[in-house]
């Protein structure tokens, strides 16, 4: 069986480092909470959107995420059953594509760079199962789907969702 995972708010947390950093810029006290149901840029005020929406473009800003609660024990365990896949956008922001890998070679490495797909647009992959958090590259696939909750989709329906990594245990292993 043929398993992709998806990298941002799925292994990798990029909303919490979104919101790390506008706290940190602008001196803000900005939480999760305050942002439910939509992208974090959108709950800056005006003049401050465009710098949140530039984190993915810092470099380092990929490279210093810090991996989803549980992501690593359950993902090294689906790696051992099924052929898993690391299946991202990485070429939307032209440092991802570099600091990306880097990053699952610190804290995925035994996910092997074969198993890598480095892409745009993932209605390419064909395969059993894929877990993301946008319905977007969900829609298209014509395996499992598995939304991967977000402070981002918390209202968004439609599709089989997994609360955390312990979900995705329970479901596939």
């Amino acid at each position: 069986m043929t398993l992709f995972v998806d990298m941002d708010e799925v292994i990798a947390d990029t909303y919490n480092a979104h919101i790390e950093i506008y706290n940190r810029d602008f001196k803000g006290n900005l939480k999760v909470e305050d942002c439910l149901g939509s992208e974090v840029w959108q709950n800056v005020v005006e003049e401050h959107q465009q710098s949140v929406r530039d984190h993915a473009r810092t470099r380092g800003f990929f490279r210093g995420l810090k991996p989803m609660v549980d992501s690593q024990k359950v993902l090294k365990q689906l790696s051992e059953k099924y052929e898993v896949y690391i299946a991202t956008a990485a070429t939307q922001f032209p440092n991802s594509l570099e600091e990306k890998s880097e990053w699952l070679d610190e804290h995925f490495p035994f996910i092997p760079w074969q198993k890598r797909i480095l892409c745009g647009d993932k209605h390419i992959l064909k395969g059993d199962v894929l877990i993301d958090d946008r319905t977007y590259n969900l829609e298209g696939f014509d395996g499992r789907c598995l939304l991967f909750t977000s402070p981002h989709n918390i209202n968004t329906n439609g599709f089989e969702r997994v609360e955390n990594w312990q979900e995705v245990a329970d479901k596939l292993l």
